[in-house]
């Protein structure tokens, strides 16, 4: 499967290198937050990849939900089950959890289908940062903190009306951001398309943390070095 050059697997402990998990978030999911850096004082593995790994163990289900607890550090050994019900969580070896998993509906485990699923989705959510979360906090005249800017994964979920496709898109439908003080929720709400056909639909939320008055210089400066980043990466490789 394509996502084995991201994760080490040794039995049932699953393993992912700070390496690893940069390679991923820039070469995959074209995510170039900061906190997914090797040298990040804070590092942590993009939730996109345990979404993707636990497609890869466990199949793609018609309807399923992720709820992110906890932020996965370098080499944090993660323990994934042979055997799982419709509701199962996914914990470190020291019963730590950080993803919490429900699945119903008929499944999949044709490589062909849940790769189209994974990069379809985080090419989506990639773009989440510069394409949809910027503009929502231009429009209601807020920042997050541009020296350590925080963005929190909440969750997912998708419902797909059938598993009869092999390759999917995913497109953007409504998008809304809720203030209350400091903080920002966020709920991206997307289409599934195989071709003309739509799938299915899905939903992500995420956590805006630290919320200021918008200041147009710095929000275009924070944009830039963002931008500068994927640049640089693009130019490397």
């Amino acid at each position: 499967m394509f996502l084995s050059p991201y994760f080490k697997k040794d039995q049932q402990v699953v393993s992912v290198s700070a390496q690893q998990a940069s390679e991923f978030a820039k070469g995959v999911a074209q995510d170039f937050n900061p906190i997914h850096d090797v040298d990040a004082k804070k590092f942590c593995v993009p939730g996109d990849l345990l979404f993707a790994l636990v497609l890869g163990q466990y199949g793609l289900s018609q309807k399923m939900q992720f709820r992110f607890e906890g932020m996965v550090g370098n080499g944090v050994n993660l323990v994934f089950p042979d055997n799982v019900s419709d509701a199962f969580a996914i914990l470190d070896d020291k019963d730590k959890q950080y993803l919490s998993v429900e699945r119903s509906g008929d499944s999949t485990l044709c490589e062909v289908q849940t790769e189209s699923f994974i990069r379809s989705y985080v090419a989506f959510s990639g773009l989440n940062f510069t394409h949809v979360l910027v503009p929502l906090m231009r429009l209601h005249g807020v920042m997050i903190n541009p020296a350590r800017p925080l963005v929190i994964y909440e969750s997912m979920s998708f419902d797909l009306a059938s598993l009869d496709f092999k390759h999917i898109e995913l497109s953007l439908v409504e998008q809304k951001l809720a203030i209350e003080g400091k903080r920002g929720d966020v709920t991206l709400k997307f289409e599934l398309h195989c071709g003309e056909t739509l799938v299915g639909t899905g939903e992500k939320t995420l956590v805006l943390s630290g919320l200021r008055p918008l200041e147009a210089e710095s929000m275009d400066e924070m944009v830039a070095r963002y931008e500068a980043r994927r640049v640089s990466y693009q130019q490397g490789n």
